[in-house]
């Protein structure tokens, strides 16, 4: 059967099982990458190796969270902990950080004093099998993340995706030392590895810090949610009537918010208006599963006080 199937069929399982997944990948790959660096002598093997811990330890984290965020609304967080999967990306990156410092800090020593390598063969070979297990999951990790609009996931995705590229820079780095004899080029590639990670973890804690501070949906998902308003507008004898507007939109972890105006003649009864929001409501989560609307009814005429300068209007 192709790949591609046995991938979605991955991707389907929770958040927590894949960053499970993760834990274990992340064990094995520590051995190998391990065995290969000590076996060949090789600085940008080590580095390589040094990574796969933090990839460990992210993999742990994540799950911790992950695992909080799933946690149901209770009376000191009535808005639920979903935010948790945020605090796991921005530990992830601070990580991957200090990892990074580790590894330069050690290749300019190796660059003071070079050494030869050793049994390229197998070193080489223990790399290409860790770094396959780390492409495949990446690969996995990154559907599952759209699947369950988790940050978490995608940040645990990214970071393997970055550990695959620097495995490959390293094996590149290595066989041109073997063919070379420079020997000082394997604690310069080792260097240049440093630098490439230390930019994916700056990278995660930027979108940690976004998402902590309500970052508003990307724009396809604005897009969608503006047509399925003008399409509901005009599905119903009332649409002329209606307006919309003041539509803002958050994200928090794997849930979604979109909060709006909806005006209606002040004659209508209240029943009749509530009946109508909660059919928009209905409409709004069918088109992006996952969110969760808040609509506030105003007579045709009265305008809410604004909230924020933020705020977006949106009007039919």
């Amino acid at each position: 059967m192709p790949l591609i199937p046995h991938l979605s069929t991955l991707a389907s399982l929770s958040p927590r099982r894949l960053l499970q997944v993760s834990v274990v990948v992340a064990l094995v790959t520590i051995v190998l990458k391990g065995v290969a660096g000590y076996i060949t002598n090789s600085m940008g093997l080590i580095s390589d190796a040094m990574e796969s811990f933090v990839n460990l330890a992210s993999a742990m984290f994540a799950l911790i969270m992950v695992t909080v965020a799933m946690r149901p609304a209770d009376e000191g967080h009535p808005y639920g902990h979903h935010k948790a999967e945020y605090f796991s990306s921005g530990f992830e990156g601070i990580l991957i950080i200090g990892a990074a410092i580790a590894i330069i800090w050690a290749a300019v020593v190796r660059l003071l004093a070079p050494q030869p390598l050793e049994q390229l063969g197998w070193g080489l070979a223990l790399s290409v099998l860790s770094s396959v297990f780390n492409g495949l999951l990446a690969a996995v990790l990154f559907r599952a993340a759209q699947v369950h609009h988790s940050i978490a996931l995608e940040a645990d995705a990214r970071h393997l995706l970055s550990d695959v590229w620097t495995s490959v820079g390293v094996l590149l780095g290595v066989v041109a030392v073997a063919l070379t004899g420079w020997v000082w080029l394997d604690p310069l590639l080792a260097i240049a590895v440093a630098l490439n990670i230390m930019r994916e973890g700056a990278r995660l804690v930027w979108r940690s810090s976004q998402g902590l501070m309500d970052e508003a949906l990307d724009p396809p998902t604005q897009a969608v949610l503006s047509a399925t308003l003008e399409r509901f507008a005009a599905g119903v004898p009332e649409g002329a009537q209606l307006r919309f507007d003041d539509m803002v939109t958050r994200r928090a972890g794997q849930r979604r918010f979109a909060d709006l105006h909806m005006h209606v003649p002040g004659t209508w009864t209240l029943e009749r208006a509530a009946g109508l929001r909660d059919a928009l409501e209905q409409a709004l989560m069918d088109a992006v599963p996952g969110l969760r609307v808040t609509i506030q009814l105003l007579p045709l005429g009265m305008e809410a006080r604004a909230t924020s300068k933020e705020s977006k209007a949106h009007t039919i």
